[in-house]
């Protein structure tokens, strides 16, 4: 996940309306949205080759979702590094949430740079989590700690919680009109299909070539290896409900169109709806 803009308002009708891009490489395999049928209160995309996810909500109102931090002067990840995907099905546990949001902070250190937001979403509860910093070091920090989210308006990229790159402030502002504009679902998903590229001059400084940085820098990336691979909504309401709607992406989908599209509707703490 690369990319997510939300709407935080924990005592309006609508608390959270969340956007997010997953952006990732075509070959790495990976089932889109679905209830999981070895832990079927989970629904989430999976990654098919280190287990987690990227994303996701489970019948209790849990809700997690995860972007990597990029430094690409950084030392290598080690070989056995623990996915970071494992972070977010973590936090879908059916246990206590405060317990488990304790113990990603104690091993936060364990893990590649990574940016959790994680919600009890009827206890009106939601924190960003973060183990790099800007030091310009290594970037690790010695001890990281969860940060509720205060309300309003909010993105997260590969960088620290509201860090100003472009295509954050854009997609934020067009999320923010989308809102006040009451959009359909559809509408919702289309603020995140915005392949423009950032103007040279305002391209971030994340250690990584140009080239690359440039093309990185577009909401939603169209490339034939590596891009984004779906674009998700999500929306909380205060009465229990909750609804996801996710758009799969192939690496020949022209930008602007929505399709294979997956809708869920549930009530939380109800098996069916």
């Amino acid at each position: 996940m690369c990319l997510i803009v939300f709407s935080w308002q924990p005592d309006a009708a609508t608390p959270l309306v969340l956007l997010a891009n997953r952006d990732e490489f075509f070959e790495r395999p990976a089932e889109p949205m679905h209830w999981w049928s070895d832990r079927p209160d989970v629904l989430a995309g999976r990654d098919l080759r280190g287990g987690g996810t990227w994303m996701g909500v489970n019948r209790a109102g849990r809700f997690a979702a995860l972007t990597n931090f990029r430094d690409g002067r950084a030392p290598m990840t080690p070989k056995d590094t623990p996915s970071r995907g494992l972070l977010v099905s973590a936090m879908l546990d059916a246990t206590s949430f405060d317990d488990d949001l304790l113990r990603i902070e104690k091993h936060a250190h364990e893990y590649a740079g990574f940016n959790l937001l994680a919600g009890d979403l009827p206890a009106g509860k939601l924190y960003w989590l973060g183990n790099r910093d800007v030091s310009g070091n290594d970037g690790a920090t010695s001890a990281p700690v969860a940060h509720p989210i205060t309300p309003g308006l909010h993105g997260l990229s590969n960088a620290l919680l509201d860090t100003p790159w472009p295509k954050l402030v854009s997609r934020r502002d067009a999320l923010r009109q989308a809102i006040e504009n009451a959009a359909d679902d559809l509408t919702l998903l289309e603020v995140m299909r915005d392949a423009s590229e950032a103007a040279d001059e305002a391209l971030p400084e994340t250690g990584v070539a140009r080239e690359w940085e440039k093309r990185l820098s577009a909401a939603f990336i169209a490339s034939p290896a590596y891009g984004t691979r779906c674009t998700t909504l999500l929306r909380y309401h205060r009465d229990g409900m909750i609804d996801v709607t996710e758009s799969t992406v192939s690496p020949e989908q022209p930008s602007h169109e929505l399709r294979d599209l997956r809708h869920f509707r549930f009530a939380i703490g109800h098996p069916t709806i």
